[in-house]
């Protein structure tokens, strides 16, 4: 089994769209992976996913329930394969967290997008523009799966 964890800064925006979408995408395509996602920071631990995340995931026909904000752990640097980061300062802080028994490949979302791979995908915590980080991470699915499944 394929294990992917999904961070951003809160677990509230971000990686909680990204598991969502990417648990349709696995069922829809019948995969054998486990998908979940957390934050780097404690702020948000305990809280269900933003507003702005639950409506655009409600438009699109997904669910937001059970998308309850947790702290990535040291444990899950070993029980992911990969731990995709939402921006540089989201893989820079992975990178600082990972202890030295760190199994999983750190990498940012964008990283795999051709044309993309230096871009990131904004916080809508800030920017409101929820459509935009719905639609960037679309953008990324094809590239993810092709990516993570290659290098199984």
């Amino acid at each position: 089994m394929t294990k992917v964890l999904f961070v951003c800064l809160g677990n509230i925006c971000r990686s909680p769209m990204a598991e969502a979408i990417y648990r349709a995408e696995i069922a829809k395509r019948k995969l054998d992976w486990q998908i979940d996602s957390a934050a780097t920071s404690s702020w948000e631990v305990g809280h269900s996913a933003h507003p702005g995340t639950q409506k655009k995931l409600r438009q699109v026909g997904l669910s937001s329930e059970g998308l309850i904000s947790r702290q990535i752990t040291e444990a899950d640097f070993t029980k992911f394969d990969w731990i995709i980061g939402m921006d540089e300062s989201n893989v820079e802080n992975l990178h600082g967290l990972a202890p030295a028994n760190t199994t999983a490949k750190i990498r940012s979302y964008m990283s795999v997008v051709p044309g993309k791979e230096t871009e990131e995908v904004p916080d809508p915590y800030y920017t409101v523009d929820f459509e935009e980080t719905y639609q960037l991470l679309q953008e990324g699915i094809p590239y993810w799966l092709e990516s993570i499944s290659s290098e199984k």
